[in-house]
C-alpha cells in the first residue's frame, strides 16, 4: 500500500505530508462488480492554510488565484484520481498531479511586451476588409434595376 509522501515543490521548498489528507471513495462509470464494492478513488486535499508558514502568503495567494475551481469551502486544494485500478496507484498519480499543480501555479510569469502590428499585417488586413466589401457590393440589388 502506497503512503503519503512528501511534495517537493523546487529544490528549496517541499510541503510535508502531514499536510496532505487522502481518502478513499468507490470510483463512479463503468466497470463491473470491483467497482461496486473496491474503493479505489482518491480524494487528495493540501491544506493551503497550514502550508502558509512553508510557502508564504503571496505564494498561497497565487496558488488559490491559479487554481481557484480545484479549491474546497475549507481551502484545502482538491485532487481527485480514479484512472487506475488499485488504490496505490492512484494515490500515487494523485500526489503526482498535485505536485505538477502546485509547480505549474508558482512558477514566474514572463510580463507580455506590448508589440505592434507589422506593415505587411495591416496591408493585408485592409485587402482582406476590401476584399469582403466588394464581394458584399456585388451582392447588393440594384435599385433602379426594376
Amino acid at each position: 500500500m502506497a503512503e503519503l509522501h512528501d511534495i517537493e515543490i523546487d529544490a528549496q521548498r517541499r510541503l510535508p505530508a502531514r499536510l496532505l489528507r487522502a481518502r478513499h471513495t468507490r470510483s463512479g462509470g463503468p466497470g463491473g462488480q470491483n467497482v461496486n464494492k473496491v474503493a479505489t478513488r482518491i480524494d487528495l486535499r493540501v491544506d493551503l492554510e497550514a502550508a502558509r508558514a512553508i510557502l508564504g502568503d503571496a505564494d498561497v495567494a497565487r496558488i488559490r488565484e491559479a487554481l481557484a475551481s480545484r479549491i474546497d469551502a475549507q481551502g484545502s486544494l482538491q485532487v481527485v484520481c480514479s484512472e487506475h485500478r488499485t488504490q496505490s496507484q492512484n494515490l500515487e498519480a494523485a500526489q503526482r498531479r498535485a505536485q505538477e499543480l502546485l509547480r505549474r501555479a508558482l512558477a514566474p510569469r514572463t510580463p507580455r511586451r506590448a508589440t505592434r502590428p507589422t506593415r505587411s499585417s495591416r496591408q493585408r488586413r485592409l485587402a482582406e476588409k476590401q476584399r469582403r466589401s466588394h464581394l458584399k457590393r456585388q451582392r447588393r440589388r440594384d435599385p433602379y434595376e426594376d
